[in-house]
């Protein structure tokens, strides 16, 4: 089960309270869920109970008591605890089971990993000035809102500068608009379109504008071109790179992914004169549990940082979502490589080790894509 497979797991048991006349509230269009802090209980929680309470005329532990039963019952959840004044705590059933449904969900949405129709009911308008960052900043805004279901153009106070298009920007109109539009007006970068792409090119430029908040000065200097590991936009984009190979590399050497139960590898097939140690190392667990965890729940966490972009006009939300996937990605290659090495046999261990990497790899392309930067096949 997937966050976002919790989350609607968790609005049905809402609606199944109202329309059986055990809570009487509005049902809530979404119902967020987090992933429980330290020292919390639970792999998720959620305070749809405190949400409720005040127009259920109930005590919220009252309106947690009510769905704890309804979501309890449902597949994929292990147990739901109530914590706090009305906070419900839920334990995911089997993490192999979870980690399987994200990466075939991964699989199966590819680049459109994460989006989604909880903003489907909303239409925006943005107005911006006739500056790089502005311009870059809505247009960014606005792939995150459509992602997400959301309709909406952008607007600009002047004639757009030619040079914007370079950059993947669009504008809808411009001039003063009839009506007020919610502006976009991040801290100008100083610089015009035309500077920047001379310097920087597009994909450099776009990361750079985007990567700080809007309330921070963006970051524009030669460092975005750096070809190492002091530079995030290079990590990303060779991280993509990275997974993408180990595709490549796997199908030459005859295997592909396969999502194993995660932190154990089903036994192999014993080869003919294959030695005892040699089956008992196929039947072992896969050596990736420690260095497997942190990747995997970032991927998991992915649709709801594109939310949460979506929703709070941050970009750089995204930015920095991409950034931690890399680093857990180079942490999980590093400790347990996907490829067989020297005369060793690929495994199931190796098939779901690379299932996590593609993975990785699709969350990356899928991330700068909505940010407007390519993702190369190779680096």
């Amino acid at each position: 089960m997937t966050p976002a497979d919790l989350s609607r797991t968790v609005l049905h048991a809402v609606r199944r309270a109202v329309d059986e006349d055990a809570l009487r509230a509005p049902v809530p269009a979404r119902v967020r869920v987090e992933r429980t802090r330290p020292g919390g209980s639970g792999d998720y929680a959620c305070a749809v109970a405190l949400q409720l309470a005040g127009p259920a005329a109930l005590p919220a532990l009252e309106v947690a008591r009510i769905l704890r039963e309804r979501v309890a019952a449902e597949p994929g959840v292990g147990r739901v605890e109530i914590t706090g004044p009305g906070f419900l705590s839920f334990t995911l059933d089997a993490p192999a089971e979870s980690d399987r449904a994200v990466l075939a969900a991964v699989r199966e949405q590819g680049l459109a990993y994460g989006h989604g129709d909880a903003l489907r009911d909303e239409i925006h308008q943005f107005h911006h000035a006739r500056e790089v960052r502005a311009a870059v900043t809505a247009q960014a805004v606005f792939r995150l809102l459509v992602a997400q279901g959301a309709r909406g153009r952008t607007t600009c106070e002047q004639a757009p500068d030619p040079d914007w298009v370079r950059l993947g920007v669009t504008v809808n109109a411009y001039g003063t608009p009839p009506t007020p539009l919610t502006e976009i007006r991040p801290v100008p970068a100083g610089a015009t379109a035309g500077e920047l792409l001379e310097r920087l090119g597009p994909d450099a430029a776009r990361w750079g504008l985007l990567r700080a908040a809007g309330h921070d000065r963006a970051a524009l200097g030669p460092e975005l071109l750096v070809q190492g590991e002091a530079n995030p936009l290079f990590r990303v984009r060779y991280a993509h790179a990275r997974a993408r190979a180990l595709t490549r590399g796997a199908a030459a050497l005859g295997f592909t992914a396969e999502a194993a139960p995660y932190g154990a590898s089903p036994a192999e097939p014993a080869a003919h004169g294959e030695s005892p140690a040699a089956q008992a190392a196929n039947a072992a667990p896969a050596p990736y549990d420690r260095a497997a965890r942190p990747l995997l729940d970032l991927i998991a966490d992915h649709p709801g940082v594109l939310l949460a972009g979506a929703r709070h006009r941050a970009p750089d939300r995204v930015a920095r979502q991409l950034e931690a996937v890399a680093h857990a990605f180079f942490d999980f290659h590093d400790s347990c490589p996907p490829l067989p090495a020297g005369d060793e046999k690929p495994s199931a261990a190796h098939r779901a080790r690379l299932a996590i990497a593609e993975a990785a790899g699709t969350v990356l392309a899928g991330g700068l894509s909505l940010l407007g930067i390519r993702a190369p096949e190779h680096l």
